[in-house]
């Protein structure tokens, strides 16, 4: 049974930015050949440094306007092909691989999306520590999984009821 899906960042949003390059913020998009391994936050895929191309955009998970918004930087891929992350049972393999390189934190938020859990994953299987914080923490609603260096956000997880 599943007991968690990871949300990435939609095609249909990536569509949005791609049109109009800015962002939610106004910010105009900057498009680059990437210098880092990202990943893509619609793929969940890591870029290949020096080959793909990436735009760099300011993004917010959130729904509702308050402290917690964490606006910040993310890469999605250029390339119009993209697809949305589809396994979403379970974490992105090749992000789990790589824990040089996408070193992870967990944080959870409540219903009305207050900050209410925090967690550095270091060398545990994020699968099983997701699994973990739902069965231990029932208040917390959904999950965001972020770069625990860079602190930028790379994607969703709800709690599947």
């Amino acid at each position: 049974m599943n007991k968690f899906k990871i949300v990435p960042i939609s095609k249909a949003y990536a569509q949005k930015i791609k049109a109009t390059m800015k962002d939610d913020f106004g910010h105009d998009v900057i498009e680059k050949i990437a210098a880092g391994s990202g990943p893509c936050r619609v793929s969940l895929k890591p870029f290949e440094k020096g080959v793909d191309k990436r735009l760099l955009l300011t993004h917010s998970p959130f729904e509702i306007d308050n402290a917690f918004n964490q606006p910040g930087p993310v890469f999605i891929n250029s390339d119009d092909g993209t697809e949305e992350y589809a396994d979403i049972y379970r974490f992105p393999p090749e992000i789990k691989a790589n824990k040089t390189s996408f070193p992870l934190s967990l944080i959870g938020y409540s219903t009305d999306q207050q900050m209410i859990f925090t967690k550095l994953v270091g060398h545990a299987d994020v699968d099983e520590l997701i699994v973990e914080i739902f069965e231990q923490q029932p208040d917390v609603e959904y999950l965001h999984a972020r770069n625990a260096q860079a602190c930028c956000f790379i994607c969703k997880i709800e709690r599947v009821k």
